[in-house]
């Protein structure tokens, strides 16, 4: 596995927070904690509802309190630590447990929990108490505060980094991750097309499993610690 890797690109989906007691996106029935995806994860919802789809992210954000970095986190953060190549990690997640291991080469595509979006002038600002609507922004005054999370139908954040990173890997992983959401669906592809190896570690397999060279199922918490001990045996 080793031989002749030395930039990896690893992509961490639902299933790596799961196992820490948060919920995937969407479960078998649809929903989201009890939400459609659809009522709180697009800007017509936002602007449909605004109370909801803050007290819904208020939620989330609340729930990262009672919830710990597993150990597909931390192996991932030991790699991180250990790796004197390239790395990257690029999570869907918007959760936090991957800097609380203590991964440093990090970019979270879908936005973060623990942040607040100015609709007006777009500045990003960390926060952890509950956002009610009409937050005012300390960059230009205005009560335009929002969650800072891509909904559907809007752009991930640093797709050029990632794209970069893509096309000069030599292994890229995907963890956790139901292959249905793009163009996180498609790196896979990307990566392929660049001449990396591609692998998949996910409890069942993916909607696109069949693009990977190779796939192992089962718990994240058990197979990332077992591939973090190969990368760096």
């Amino acid at each position: 596995m080793t031989r002749d890797i030395h930039n990896i690109v690893i992509l961490t989906g639902a299933g790596v927070s799961a196992e820490s007691g948060l919920a995937t996106f969407r479960g078998p029935d649809g929903l989201w904690e009890g939400h459609r995806v659809e009522d709180v994860c697009t800007p017509e919802a936002l602007a449909r509802d605004r109370a909801l789809v803050h007290r819904f992210y208020d939620e989330r954000r609340a729930k990262l309190g009672e919830v710990a970095p597993n150990a597909a986190h931390e192996a991932l953060a030991a790699l991180d630590r250990a790796w004197d190549g390239e790395l990257l990690i690029v999570t869907q997640n918007v959760d936090d447990l991957h800097e609380r291991a203590g991964a440093k080469r990090l970019i979270h595509m879908h936005g973060e929990l623990k942040s607040a979006l100015c609709a007006a002038c777009g500045k990003a600002v960390p926060w952890d108490a509950a956002l009610p609507p009409g937050s005012v922004c300390d960059g230009c005054g205005k009560p335009a505060l929002r969650p800072d999370i891509v909904f559907f139908g809007e752009m991930p954040y640093r797709m050029d980094e990632i794209d970069d990173a893509l096309g000069q890997a030599d292994l890229f992983v995907s963890i956790g991750t139901s292959g249905a959401v793009y163009p996180a669906a498609g790196f896979v592809q990307t990566a392929r097309h660049h001449g990396a190896r591609t692998l998949e570690l996910n409890l069942d397999p993916s909607a696109g499993s069949f693009y990977f060279h190779e796939s192992r199922l089962g718990p994240a918490s058990l197979l990332v610690p077992a591939l973090v001990r190969e990368l760096l045996a």
